[in-house]
């Protein structure tokens, strides 16, 4: 495993640990909503279309209702037949409440990226939870 691979891995994990332990937003008293979605590209396997993604998508940081971002790619881990690994890339976002969420859906940076990257992927997958 590289240390790319690592980095991914502890970011992503930890993002998630942390996103998952934060408590209900104090203004609001309405717990944060996580964002997940999964990409399958078009070309399977094309270097260049999967950093277009991962670019297109780390730049979505800049919308500010988005609380934290991570990219990610799938990780090595031991195969198993509750593990879905069949995706390209993945994107987890944070938001303070499903308004902030709302507001992402409609942001011109994020139609920007849709319009900018949609030809890249031929299925996308959104769990939207709400922590407890």
């Amino acid at each position: 495993m590289s240390s790319f691979d690592r980095r991914v891995l502890l970011s992503g994990g930890l993002a998630a640990s942390a996103a998952l332990a934060t408590p209900a937003s104090a203004a609001t008293d309405a717990p944060i909503v996580l964002h997940q979605v999964f990409f399958w590209l078009k070309n399977p396997g094309a270097k260049a279309d999967r950093e277009k993604l991962i670019a297109g998508l780390k730049a979505l940081k800049a919308v500010e209702v988005i609380q934290q971002l991570h990219v990610g790619v799938p990780a090595s881990t031991e195969k198993r037949d509750v593990i879905d690994n069949s995706y390209d890339v993945s994107e987890l976002m944070v938001f303070k409440s499903v308004e902030d969420q709302n507001r992402y859906q409609s942001h011109p940076l994020h139609q920007k990226f849709i319009a900018d990257c949609g030809h890249l992927w031929s299925k996308v997958i959104v769990y939207d939870s709400m922590a407890v």
